[in-house]
């Protein structure tokens, strides 16, 4: 009986001595200082001329909208206007109404952003764009 419960203490020891292995998830760092470092100008004249092109198709549009609200960022008011002014040409309203709605989803809790782009978008939207 001695040796049953003596094998059994030992057993659990064992168990209990185990470790299981530390696993730590590699640290991933690149730097990326030798790419040229885009401007807020550069930046904004890159979407503006995205969006002005005058072949721009609505799969273009969705893509170049995905894309930008994919970025840390609220856009300009001029990137907005060559945006909305592209779903005119396209004369796809849904899309206007997605811009508007995304940039208002972007703004978040920072509540004078968005009536500050639509102050700024007002002339573009009542300029027979869009029915305000």
């Amino acid at each position: 009986m001695f040796r049953a419960v003596f094998r059994l203490s030992a057993t659990g020891a064992r168990s209990l001595a185990r470790s299981r292995p530390c696993y730590s998830a590699p640290l991933a760092s690149r730097c990326y200082s030798h790419g040229k470092v885009e401007t807020d100008e550069e930046f904004d004249a890159r979407w503006v001329t995205y969006f002005s092109k005058p072949d721009i198709d609505a799969w273009e549009l969705r893509k170049g909208m995905n894309t930008l609200i994919g970025y840390d960022l609220v856009p300009e008011a001029k990137i907005l206007d060559s945006a909305l002014r592209a779903c005119r040409r396209l004369n796809d309203l849904a899309s206007a109404i997605r811009i508007l709605e995304a940039v208002k989803d972007k703004a978040g809790p920072h509540k004078d952003i968005y009536p500050y782009l639509i102050q700024e978008l007002k002339p573009t939207l009542l300029s027979r764009l869009f029915d305000v």
